[in-house]
């Protein structure tokens, strides 16, 4: 089934799980309530942005068919140095990508709508990710040995 609410869906999740995991990292790894606060501000935004721009958020749900996901299984894990910054930097990229989606579906989708700002929510995760990962990079802070790949 090939639905755009099902893509909407998707990438919404995506993008929320990304940022979330960045924030996490902020928030109890570093102790940074500054940009754990930034990061959660985006997340919550970019809900706010897809409730005024499509017309039934339920059927967002309706469509998700996750049980048939064809990249369900698909795991491309990462072994190398860093696992923490890795990490953090996969999950802005991942957000990143998804609100780039949000914003080209949305911007053919609905066009008579004022456009969506996941444009903006993209560039404010750019301008975090450098922020984010000076600070790890500074801090020197990798999770303990027993997270690392063996």
């Amino acid at each position: 089934m090939c639905t755009l609410e099902r893509l909407l869906d998707a990438n919404l999740n995506r993008f929320k799980e990304g940022v979330r995991v960045v924030e996490d990292v902020l928030r109890y790894l570093c102790n940074h309530s500054v940009l754990a606060i930034r990061l959660k501000s985006i997340r919550h935004s970019a809900t706010d942005i897809l409730v005024r721009s499509v017309s039934d958020v339920g059927a967002l749900y309706a469509h998700r068919n996750s049980a048939h996901d064809v990249l369900q299984n698909s795991d491309f894990s990462y072994t190398g140095e860093q696992p923490l910054l890795h990490m953090v930097q996969a999950n802005f990229k991942r957000a990143q990508e998804s609100a780039r989606v949000l914003e080209e579906c949305l911007k053919y989708a609905y066009p008579a709508q004022p456009p969506p700002t996941f444009k903006t929510l993209r560039y404010e995760l750019y301008t975090l990710e450098k922020e984010c990962i000076e600070l790890l990079i500074k801090s020197g802070l990798e999770l303990p040995r027993v997270y690392q790949s063996q």
